[in-house]
């Protein structure tokens, strides 16, 4: 007889997810996926707003050295993403680390970790939805003088809102490129992702033709707390490396290919971001960046660069590209996740049901997208979406520590990729992720609380009776 807390805590083996992988009862997936593809998926999830908004708000904070700030948030995305390169080489399938953490961890922690990503996924890309109308309002206003209303770009009783239907436009305007098939939206976001930096490159070019070194001097005038303090806060322009994961049973090659995805994708952003951050501060003086003004910090370095404002124009361009991009690729991460929990009988099985046809979860996506559209156009999310970096933080955590459990359990499990200096990295990934977690605010951690408790009763009452693994053990 199996008792209650081993059934909570029971594992799946690696091997048993790697075999259930690209199929399942509802239908199988379609293996479409190549290397190029599935890092451009990452780089189109982290590449977003965070470039076009976080600058502004960090260069106060650290002054020139918010340079710095970028690499030292990067460098501990690092030993995240190097746990997650290891994970999705060895578990290659959708779930990701809901997945990684069912093999290592356990049901009731897997659950968890799916509950984070779930509110991770969810509520981040209403949020940018949400920014979507403004940035295209912005766009609008510099090429034609003229905008979209507050009424059909805000929520309910956020500036005379009513219904953000450009929110739920481009919520809408993903979701069909979903439903097209894996390959025809890995396409467009390879089209998004292109153009966005290539507009991050023209900013560069433009910025450094009116860059002064005296604008670096002195460089960290707010000393290494004000680094420190920065880099907290562009830690979460990182945040979407993962994205190659969910795609790990549409991936033509994904041993090889979901590490070098992951890691590769990280190395791509991160230089991005250093030389646009550069550019930046090198092109204007710290102490005029704004932060309550920081939409358009960009389009003002480059418009006042260029004496006019067509260059602005195209930076606007830019953030719409980049916040339709990460709409796409977050809505495919979700629905990939929710397919993998759908398999495992956690969550109901309409979620697993791929058309036949097209190879996609055609039902789930639509119940994603329907979901999401009602949080962007009728709530005004405000501070809500800042409990998503918590989830993320929380399921970075849980990766890192899956894969010590998983190197001292199974040390012989064929692997693609080994996180270097083995146990060190991990262990410095979870001591991060616990440190940026606990700078957060308050009314933060009350959200996410709220969450998990939601949670706990939506897997006692369903998923726990549901899974599969235990089926046999009742």
């Amino acid at each position: 007889m199996v008792s209650v807390s081993q059934r909570l805590f029971r594992t799946k083996p690696a091997q048993q997810i790697v075999a259930e992988g690209g199929h399942g009862e509802g239908g199988e997936l379609r293996r479409t996926m190549t290397l190029w593809q599935l890092t451009l998926f990452s780089v189109g999830a982290t590449l977003g707003t965070g470039i076009f908004v976080i600058l502004g708000q960090a260069v106060p904070k650290a002054g020139p050295a918010v340079v710095a700030s970028f690499v030292l948030a990067a460098i501990t995305a690092l030993f995240s993403a190097l746990s997650y390169a290891e994970l999705a080489g060895t578990i290659p399938v959708s779930g990701s680390s809901y997945s990684y953490a069912y093999a290592t961890l356990g049901e009731l922690v897997a659950w968890v970790c799916g509950w984070c990503l779930m509110l991770e996924y969810a509520v981040s890309v209403a949020a940018v939805a949400v920014g979507w109308g403004e940035y295209l309002n912005h766009f609008l206003r510099d090429l034609f003088g003229w905008q979209l209303p507050d009424a059909i770009t805000h929520s309910p009783g956020d500036q005379g809102g009513v219904i953000n239907l450009t929110a739920i436009l481009i919520v809408l305007l993903a979701t069909w490129l979903l439903l097209r098939g894996a390959s025809e939206s890995a396409t467009a976001n390879a089209v998004f992702v292109l153009i966005k930096v290539a507009v991050l490159a023209f900013f560069c070019v433009v910025a450094f033709t009116a860059f002064e070194s005296g604008n670096l001097t002195p460089f960290a005038p707010l000393g290494i707390a004000g680094i420190t303090a920065a880099a907290s806060q562009v830690f979460f322009s990182y945040i979407g490396f993962d994205a190659a994961s969910t795609a790990g049973e549409e991936a033509k090659n994904p041993k090889r290919d979901l590490p070098l995805a992951i890691i590769f994708s990280l190395v791509i952003v991160t230089v991005i971001y250093v030389l646009v951050a550069l550019a930046a501060v090198g092109a204007m003086p710290w102490q005029e960046f704004d932060p309550e003004s920081t939409e358009a910090s960009l389009a003002l370095i480059a418009d006042q660069a260029t004496g006019s404002t067509w260059a602005g124009v195209i930076i606007s361009f830019g953030a719409v590209i980049a916040i339709a991009s990460v709409v796409l690729t977050v809505l495919y991460g979700q629905t990939r996740i929710l397919f993998a929990m759908s398999r495992d009988g956690l969550i109901p099985k309409i979620f697993e049901k791929v058309d036949p046809r097209r190879q996609v979860p055609i039902a789930n996506t639509l119940i994603v997208a329907a979901f999401v559209s009602v949080l962007a156009g009728f709530i005004p999310l405000g501070q809500l979406a800042e409990a998503t970096s918590i989830g993320t933080l929380f399921a970075f955590a849980i990766v890192n520590v899956g894969v010590l459990v998983l190197r001292y359990t199974q040390p012989d499990l064929p692997r693609s990729f080994r996180t270097p200096f083995f146990p060190v990295t991990p262990i410095l990934g979870v001591i991060f992720c616990i440190l940026v977690m606990m700078g957060l605010a308050g009314v933060t951690w009350l959200a996410f609380g709220i969450w998990m408790v939601v949670g706990l009763l939506a897997y006692f009452l369903y998923g726990f009776r549901h899974s599969r693994l235990n089926r046999s053990v009742r």
